[in-house]
Formats: C-alpha cells, structure tokens, sequence
C-alpha cells in the first residue's frame, strides 16, 4: 500500500487496517515459534540434514514480511497523527 493510498482512506479503514497489521504480527510470530521449535525437534531428532533448515527458509519469509508490515505500520500511524493534528 502506497502513501497515496493511505490518504484516500478514512480514519476508520486506516484503524482497521492498523488492527489487521497487529493481527499478523502475532501470527508471524507464532509461525516463527512453531518453525523454531520445528527445527530444534529435527536436530536432536535426526541431526542435521536439508529438512532440518528448510523451516528456517520459512522462518526467513516471515520475517521479511514482517520488516514490510512494520514499514507500513509506521507510515498509518503518521498519517492518522497527521489527521488528528489538523
């Protein structure tokens, strides 16, 4: 989502679309736990091997994503202070 984007939005659906970004953070960081705890079971379960880190290939998706939701977050937040400023 664009800045130009965001102003086109109402308070509301910029509201909306903060709580949804919280929503994902805790699924991100549920899915990385869960990856985590993946691989730590398939190292002492196994050893190391391929599918050992491929979870970490995931892991390394969702964080990606998340440095963007955070990017986006910061950038609602200003444009509602803006708002609220005026």
């Amino acid at each position: 989502m664009k800045s130009e984007d965001l102003s086109n939005l109402s308070n509301k659906e910029l509201l909306q679309q903060l709580k949804k970004l919280k929503n994902n953070k805790i699924i991100d960081a549920t899915l990385i736990g869960f990856t985590i705890g993946i691989v730590v079971y398939s190292a002492v379960k196994n050893g190391f091997g391929f599918f050992t880190f491929f979870p970490l290939i995931l892991t390394y998706i969702v964080v990606r994503n998340s440095k963007n939701t955070k990017i986006l977050e910061i950038e609602i937040q200003k444009e509602l202070d803006n708002r609220n400023s005026k």
